[in-house]
């Protein structure tokens, strides 16, 4: 189906991201304009340069700092007639990803702070957008898996990664507040859902690469690609009753 967001205006936020640019691109390739926000539009603007020369007539950029909310207001005061937008923001602060036992307190709460605090404002600001207009406004925010399901930490033996427990945290934060948000306003215009992906490819070791496969169906870890899809169905109006819910696309993993 093309068009599925013909006449839209969206907005992404963490457009400079591997998920956030995937987004932007199928988002134009359906028919939206798009605004493609980030902290930095060199960022944007290196990362979306592949957009066709037709597509970049519906696209623009902003620069906002999703953790400052005056800053996120400030967009949302300085756009009308938004029809949705896509939280795909992933901040991250001092001492980030840490082993569990190694985690320093102080840097767990502002880790946690800066990523369910940014959800929390981008929400409320989507919130008050939607008051002030009363027009249908669907916003979609990118959890994780990892947010409604316990690690397999066996996947990591072997490797310097891990399981950050402050995205465990900030994933099943971002989950609540979407139904919590959906059901205050419960207004049917006014949807709020969220897409859990799997692990997405982005260089990791080939030990953690073939460990991940087996526990899922045989893709093994997704493509930024494959979480799109979903994405543009729930900004889209085939998602109009459709609220307050947690889409998983990964693969079987969580199974």
């Amino acid at each position: 189906m093309r068009d599925l967001l013909k006449d839209k205006k969206i907005a992404v936020f963490g457009a400079g991201g591997l998920i956030g640019s995937a987004i932007v691109r199928g988002a134009l390739a359906q028919g939206a304009s798009v605004t493609a926000v980030d902290l930095q539009s060199e960022q944007l603007i290196e990362v979306l340069s592949e957009v066709g020369d037709d597509e970049c007539q519906a696209l623009s950029f902003a620069e906002v700092d999703a953790c400052e909310e005056r800053s996120v207001k400030g967009f949302f005061d300085s756009n009308a007639d938004l029809d949705g937008m896509v939280n795909a923001i992933y901040p991250r602060g001092k001492g980030y990803g840490a082993e569990f036992l190694e985690v320093n307190g102080q840097d767990f709460l502002a880790n946690v702070s800066l990523q369910v605090g940014s959800a929390f404002v981008i929400a409320q600001a989507c919130a008050e957008y939607f008051k002030s207009r009363n027009e249908p406004f669907s916003l979609v925010n990118l959890a994780s898996i990892y947010g409604s399901f316990t690690p397999r930490f066996n996947i990591y033996d072997g490797t310097a990664m891990t399981m950050p427990v402050e995205y465990a945290v900030a994933k099943a934060g971002m989950l609540q507040l979407s139904k919590y948000v959906a059901k205050y306003i419960g207004n049917t215009k006014f949807r709020v859902n969220c897409v859990s992906p799997g692990g997405v490819f982005d260089g990791q070791p080939e030990s953690f690469v073939e460990g991940y496969r087996k526990y899922t169906h045989g893709q093994g870890l997704l493509g930024a690609d494959d979480v799109v899809g979903v994405c543009l169905f729930l900004l889209s109006d085939l998602s109009s009753r459709i609220t307050g819910q947690d889409v998983k696309v990964d693969d079987g993993f969580s199974l």
